[in-house]
């Protein structure tokens, strides 16, 4: 067979661009787990009770939590009685997790140290968004769950609430310029960033009864801790703050400050709109 790359299926994911997200997504948390905690990691908190629901997790039940960073389902589940493991790429998110009292430990998706069929459920809060191969994960997830075992996942979709544009649109007011190495998922693996799109990319995994729904709320949180967040370099909005001339970072906090005056519900209290996905399904039997 001709193995020749300008024969290869042009829809095909690219080795490169694969291996270039994984790297520039683990470089993008090292060392910012403290910083996390201390800012996106609460507005994250907000869809783990319904994450639970979706998962059925009761007392007894095994359960893995994957990307658990400081470990907030993984503790939810605790609470409930379940049996509860963690898995983190980033060492740091680990040491954190387990400082909270979870059994965690470094793991990276898509290869998981499990056995097949080892969970009653799998829960995952925005950590398919993530992965450079979303549909390797979730074949991953479905082998370490047994037959009829739950899996639920959060992601951040195609439709954004107000309080997620904050940053961008304070980008543009102040002239930044958009790295072009940010974390870009090669387009042969990527999906609809949907409630049905979220849902078919399950099903196509093997899940089924797999469903999908919006999850609206504002996040409660302060001019200072929001920004917080992103002038350690915490996600995609750290990232373009932290790459700025210190000139344009000055320009980003004022913009900044200027526009979450449209979110100020108290003395330097903002409320963000944000919407996010919750999907779930079944490992079929």
């Amino acid at each position: 067979m001709n193995t020749n790359a300008a024969d290869a299926d042009s829809s095909d994911p690219d080795p490169t661009t694969l291996d270039a997200f994984d790297t520039a997504e683990r470089a993008m948390w090292a060392g910012r787990a403290d910083a996390y905690a201390a800012s996106f990691a609460r507005l994250c908190a907000y869809p783990v009770p319904e994450l639970l629901d979706a998962a059925r997790i009761v007392a007894g039940d095994h359960v893995l939590d994957v990307g658990t960073g400081t470990g907030t389902a993984a503790l939810a589940a605790l609470a409930r009685g379940a049996r509860v493991c963690a898995v983190d790429a980033d060492a740091g998110m680990v040491a954190a997790a387990r400082v909270a009292g979870i059994g965690a430990r470094v793991a990276v998706l898509p290869e998981l140290p499990f056995r097949d069929g080892e969970f009653d459920a799998v829960l995952g809060n925005f950590v398919i968004n993530h992965v450079g191969r979303p549909r390797a994960a979730l074949a991953e997830l479905r082998r370490v769950l047994r037959p009829g075992g739950r899996l639920a996942l959060t992601l951040w979709g195609a439709r954004r609430g107000a309080g997620q544009e904050l940053f961008g649109r304070a980008f543009t007011a102040a002239g930044a310029v958009i790295p072009a190495d940010l974390p870009r998922l090669d387009p042969a693996e990527d999906f609809a960033r949907t409630a049905d799109g979220f849902a078919e990319l399950l099903r196509e995994a093997g899940f089924i009864d797999a469903e999908a729904n919006e999850l609206e709320w504002d996040h409660r949180t302060t001019v200072d801790e929001w920004w917080g967040g992103a002038a350690a370099g915490v996600a995609t909005a750290g990232l373009v703050v932290t790459s700025q001339e210190a000139g344009t970072v000055v320009r980003i906090r004022r913009e900044y400050e200027r526009l979450a005056g449209e979110f100020t519900v108290g003395e330097g209290e903002l409320a963000l709109p944000h919407i996010a996905l919750l999907a779930c399904g079944r490992a079929w039997a």
